[in-house]
């Protein structure tokens, strides 16, 4: 099974260089368990900004630290259907622990870091020190959900530094409004602007976002709603497998950890489009990377 996923692993790294043009070349970037200091149980956040960088590779940055991010994490792959790790209920107790003690030790301080760029990440962190000095210890789940946390951090390191460029936030809604602002002439200066599924074509480095509590199919159902909270996750797209019909897509907070999902596809003009896949948490939102890159 090491084997295959490591092959796996390989293929799909492979093939998003050429995706992105020419060798990947590693993120110039921090650790995420950079921005953290000390050990679970008193864990505080450092502070420090994220940078604005040129945008000339900045495509290929957010695919790259999402795909060191998975392979961090094991490479997991999962099912296109797979949610976030915890319910609406999150910062309620008593779920279970999904990572052995030893595996928790190891990715908190990077789930951490994650925290530390969002503005409620030294609150997060503080909360979960308690968590970690309960009965489940290291292992403890993290009290609230940390995949906009993971998308957050992967933009501030890829050099969409400032809330013009990216919103950073521990909620999508907050991101995924920011690109429909964008979209309707409000966000001039956003590095995504929001389409929806199946509008325009999909390239790695884009965001594929779906929504359960409540249901968005379209744009039009979330404009209604614009500035009010939504339980909704996003995916970093990182490879389009034109001939297998797949997008592949790396998101934050999934069985626990960071994985890819093979999301079904069909063909449209212009390229793939996400096949409704799950009824109850359709993709609704396209969010397009909009810079020179």
């Amino acid at each position: 099974m090491v084997d295959v996923m490591r092959g796996r692993q390989i293929y799909i790294l492979a093939t998003v260089a050429l995706m992105v043009g020419g060798a990947a070349a590693r993120p110039s970037a921090q650790r995420a368990a950079d921005r953290v200091r000390g050990e679970p149980g008193v864990m505080s956040v450092r502070a420090e900004e994220c940078r604005t960088q040129s945008t000339a590779d900045v495509r290929r940055r957010i695919v790259d630290l999402a795909l060191q991010e998975w392979t961090f994490f094991g490479s997991r792959i999962t099912d296109p259907a797979e949610i976030e790790d915890d319910p609406p209920s999150f910062f309620g107790a008593g779920r279970r622990p999904r990572l052995t003690p030893a595996e928790a030790a190891r990715v908190a301080p990077s789930i951490a870091g994650y925290w530390a760029v969002t503005p409620e990440g030294s609150w997060i962190v503080a909360r979960q020190n308690d968590r970690w000095k309960g009965e489940d210890g290291v292992a403890a789940r993290w009290n609230a959900p940390w995949s906009a946390a993971f998308i957050s951090w992967v933009m501030c390191e890829a050099g969409l530094g400032t809330t013009a460029l990216f919103q950073r936030a521990i909620a999508h809604h907050a991101y995924i409004d920011q690109a429909i602002r964008a979209r309707d002439g409000r966000a001039p200066g956003a590095a995504f602007i929001a389409y929806d599924a199946g509008e325009t074509a999909i390239t790695p480095g884009d965001l594929l976002c779906s929504s359960r509590r409540p249901v968005y199919r379209t744009l039009a159902e979330r404009r209604r709603q614009m500035g009010v909270g939504a339980r909704s996750h996003c995916d970093v797209v990182v490879k389009i497998d034109e001939p297998a019909a797949r997008i592949h897509a790396v998101g934050g907070n999934v069985r626990g950890v960071v994985s890819l999902k093979r999301l079904p596809a069909v063909r449209a003009p212009g390229g793939l489009r996400v096949e409704a896949f799950d009824p109850d948490r359709p993709v609704f939102a396209h969010l397009k990377l909009r810079t020179a890159s």
